[in-house]
């Protein structure tokens, strides 16, 4: 079966190939429910590159998903192992037990991971991966006689997903100001996004390595002996796509190293190829002591999460009573049979098709088309993009911050393109089976649209 094999039908797609009765019972996440009911954007089938709605309009994948899919859709290696898996073993318990799939993942994934990365600490999510990661710094420190050690420091404009500790440690402010103060000790860097001296910049951002010092100046402001971990994006993907200007994420690893500080990437959205390399860690030659990683883990097809663990970390665990529980903390779902048989069957598919480092050989290509959108709005005041992401930044309307970027949302998925925003950023992210011609055809819509607006 090719990557771009026609999708199925409206009624030969399945459940859910149809518009539903009511709309009323889901409670949608991070969406304008009352808003989407006017005007649904429902999709019902998928395959390679594109989705197909309910009305059996095709709709070119222009995100990944939600910066998940990154062989694409409904992959048949993919789909037949989660198939088979469920008829042979649909849940096995990992508390005191154990089963075969997880193992055989997690070595697969050491192989993937820069060294010392050797230990994978599963997950469901994203989300989970970032609390577990918080946790099990804390927990190392209090482990080596440092139990003075919790603080925690983010960054502005930082998504770590939605649990308490991701919430806590970033920097969103929709995200946080809704569910009391977060966690306690915790400090944010300042950001990396600076349009007045990067704007349009093709790849990472000249100007901004100094804001790496912050670090510093957070250290000598709470006491270094205090602090437990530094957690960052290598790339900031859903507050639009914020660069590292090169050397700045260097400098974080010497200040924690400096001062016996864990350093975590979450890497949710860059692992697994997104920038043209296993891992951004790989890309940009800093490896972190924890890495925290989701989506593209299955492609998207199964929730799975998990966490890449340093040797010294893991190890300090391993110090006490042979029969005693190493670490209070854990998951039902933790290396599912399902979600393992998926990860297994895309990392096959990621190895075959070379699909780990291809956006390497489409970034230049990918950068050329995307910043020809310069012209198409004299609203866009930015363009950024690294490997296969890619950012559009709009001024917002005077008194109604996020309704271009909505209106681009919504005009795009009418054209037959699916896009994402942050407020007024657009947002690119492709499968990483895109095609030139698909390329071609996302920024020829996009452009259209943008000239709308």
């Amino acid at each position: 079966m090719s990557r771009d094999d026609a999708i199925p039908a409206p009624g030969q797609a399945g459940p859910g190939s149809t518009a539903p009765a009511s709309m009323d019972a889901f409670w949608m996440p991070f969406t304008a429910n009352r808003q989407f009911r006017r005007s649904p954007r429902l999709l019902a089938a998928a395959e390679g590159m594109y989705y197909r709605d309910v009305e059996g309009r095709q709709i070119l994948d222009g995100t990944a998903g939600l910066w998940c899919c990154n062989a694409g859709h409904a992959r048949p290696r993919i789909v037949e192992a989660i198939a088979r898996q469920a008829a042979t073993m649909d849940f096995a318990p990992h508390f005191q037990m154990g089963s075969p799939l997880p193992f055989e993942l997690a070595g697969r994934l050491k192989e993937l991971a820069p060294r010392p990365l050797d230990h994978v600490f599963f997950t469901n999510s994203g989300s989970e991966s970032v609390d577990t990661a918080l946790k099990i710094a804390i927990a190392w420190h209090r482990a080596r006689g440092e139990g003075q050690r919790t603080k925690l420091i983010g960054r502005e404009k930082a998504y770590h997903g939605v649990g308490f500790g991701g919430i806590s440690v970033g920097g969103l402010p929709n995200n946080r100001k809704w569910f009391g103060p977060g966690l306690p000790g915790v400090d944010h860097m300042r950001h990396t996004l600076d349009i007045g001296r990067n704007a349009f910049s093709r790849g990472l951002p000249a100007h901004g390595v100094e804001l790496a010092e912050d670090l510093e100046r957070l250290v000598q402001l709470h006491d270094p002996s205090t602090i437990a971990a530094v957690i960052v994006e290598p790339i900031s993907g859903s507050a639009g796509v914020i660069l590292p200007p090169p050397g700045y994420l260097k400098r974080l690893r010497e200040i924690c190293d400096r001062y016996g500080i864990l350093l975590i990437f979450d890497e949710v959205i860059t692992g697994f190829g997104r920038v043209g390399a296993p891992f951004a860690a790989q890309r940009f030659g800093v490896i972190p002591d924890m890495m925290t990683v989701a989506k593209g883990l299955t492609s998207g097809c199964v929730p799975m999460g998990a966490v890449f663990v340093s040797d010294r970390v893991h190890e300090a665990f391993m110090q006490g009573p042979e029969g005693a529980i190493d670490l209070f903390h854990g998951y039902t779902y933790s290396g599912h049979p399902l979600a393992c048989a998926a990860a297994l069957a895309t990392l096959d598919v990621y190895a075959e098709e070379g699909l780990l480092t291809r956006a390497l050989e489409l970034e230049d290509y990918w950068a050329d088309g995307l910043h020809a959108l310069r012209s198409a709005s004299p609203h866009i005041i930015d363009i950024r993009n690294y490997g296969l992401i890619g950012a559009v930044e709009l001024a917002p309307r005077e008194g109604a911050p996020g309704a271009r970027g909505y209106q681009v949302l919504e005009q795009a998925f009418r054209r037959g393109l699916l896009v994402r925003t942050t407020g007024d950023t657009i947002a690119l992210s492709p499968p990483l089976i895109v095609e030139r011609r698909h390329i071609d055809d996302m920024f020829s819509m996009l452009g259209e649209v943008l000239a709308t607006v």
